[in-house]
């Protein structure tokens, strides 16, 4: 089956054609302010990738599941995180999937265990203050499911997307340290722990970090993606894509072959390119 990459930039639209055995992927990237290509049709589902808004809004395509790899808020305070959620909450994607990033401070509760009343974040007082508002930032990011939007934290998630498919993704908001942050590691054998949670069956995984060598290159030319998420990623058979961001210079999309299984692998930050990769897979 064919594989069809769609690549609209600069006014043009530019259709390449692959020849992959057992392909069930289609893919586009979709460039601010250009047209987006029609949905496919019955039998597939148009995802839309975000990343890095940092409480900023932006003109995103509709689809049918919208996935947010993380970094909603700029500086991780509570008035920013919602101000990201409820501009997500009016877009019109029928399941939205959300997971948090290195910025998103309020949400990670090791960061409020730490008791550091110097952060901006919030000006806390104290240890305890922090530690409630985290507890109710989190409350809040759960408190959306009703209306089709999920918050993941190192879980999976089954979830139905309008043409009827069960999808099985999972998310995680954990990046290699840098500064200080939220939902940091330092270590290989962290990043090990972290990412063997993922599993086996995942066929939409979303993370905040990219994997090494993979839409990951620095302005400084250097790769900042996770070794240890590449060695998982690599024997996850059933992942057709995965979505992260984190490393804004490097947004883009590509398609990864793991054992001569196809997957798309989409940088989705918006930060600098504030464009959104949309993905079709056929269900």
């Amino acid at each position: 089956m064919s594989l069809l990459v769609h690549t609209l930039k600069a006014g043009r639209q530019e259709v390449q054609e692959s020849h992959i055995s057992n392909s069930r992927v289609g893919y586009c990237f979709i460039a601010l302010g250009e047209e987006v290509p029609p949905h496919p049709g019955p039998g597939w589902t148009r995802f839309v990738c975000i990343s890095d808004t940092h409480s900023r809004r932006y003109r995103v395509p509709s689809g049918d599941v919208l996935l947010h790899a993380g970094d909603l808020s700029s500086w991780g305070s509570f008035p920013q995180l919602t101000t990201t959620v409820e501009w997500l909450k009016t877009l019109d994607h029928p399941v939205k999937i959300l997971i948090a990033g290195n910025h998103d401070l309020c949400l990670d509760q090791k960061w409020g265990e730490y008791g550091n009343a110097e952060v901006s974040l919030t000006k806390a007082p104290s240890s305890g203050y922090l530690t409630r508002l985290i507890q109710r930032a989190r409350a809040y990011m759960h408190s959306h499911e009703s209306v089709g939007m999920y918050y993941i934290e190192h879980e999976p998630l089954q979830f139905t997307s309008p043409s009827g498919r069960v999808w099985k993704a999972y998310g995680s908001p954990a990046a290699p340290v840098y500064v200080e942050g939220a939902f940091q590691y330092a270590s290989p054998t962290e990043a090990k722990g972290i990412y063997n949670r993922i599993p086996n069956d995942t066929e939409i995984l979303l993370t905040h970090t990219p994997p090494y060598k993979i839409l990951d290159t620095t302005k400084k030319g250097s790769h900042a993606g996770c070794r240890g998420l590449l060695y998982r990623l690599n024997r996850l058979k059933y992942c057709r894509l995965h979505v992260f961001g984190h490393i804004h210079e490097a947004a883009g999309s590509q398609v990864d072959n793991a054992e001569g299984v196809p997957r798309v692998s989409a940088n989705a930050a918006m930060q600098r390119c504030e464009s959104a990769v949309v993905v079709d897979l056929r269900d």
